[in-house]
């Protein structure tokens, strides 16, 4: 688990995400917490149905396939999640994705936690550098990342950023 001032991130295990797909009562349940991030619908259940998948398949590295909450320590409400699409690469990069719910939108969580999620992972010995994708028209995205330090380093019909 990491912790900011605001927030808690808390990798979810493998049942832990089962629970988020089928049940999210008792996910809620079980974590103490009140699920109010992105829905978990369309293309966004099956990228979390794709990680549950590569985190049953790699125990060992579920840290880099699972999800991990971001949930707010007054009232224990998930306001989002982040996650790491894969283990590093071969060139020593983690890819980090990350939604928030519309309610939470302008209140610097996102920032807040993407920030510790990164010093976290440029921590790990096999980390040199954390990248991200944004669409070239989601400036929110994009203020995050700047924020904290991203920089633009290849632009195509997306925009690829390192820190």
């Amino acid at each position: 688990m990491l912790e900011t001032e605001r927030l808690e991130l808390m990798p979810l295990t493998a049942r832990h995400l089962k629970l988020w797909l089928s049940d999210t009562q008792a996910l809620e349940n079980e974590l103490n917490c009140k699920y109010r991030g992105e829905p978990v619908e369309g293309f966004f259940r099956d990228i979390v149905t794709g990680q549950l998948e590569k985190t049953q398949n790699d125990a060992e590295n579920y840290l880099f396939h699972s999800f991990w909450f971001i949930i707010r320590k007054t009232d224990r409400v998930v306001v989002g999640s982040c996650d790491f699409k894969d283990v590093p690469d071969k060139n020593h990069e983690a890819e980090i994705g990350y939604g928030l719910g519309k309610e939470f939108e302008g209140n610097g969580y996102m920032t807040e936690a993407i920030r510790v999620f990164c010093e976290w992972a440029l921590a790990q010995s096999n980390i040199n550098h954390v990248i991200a994708e944004t669409e070239k028209d989601n400036p929110k995205s994009e203020n995050v990342l700047k924020r904290i330090g991203f920089e633009v380093y290849t632009e195509t019909d997306t925009l690829w950023w390192r820190i």
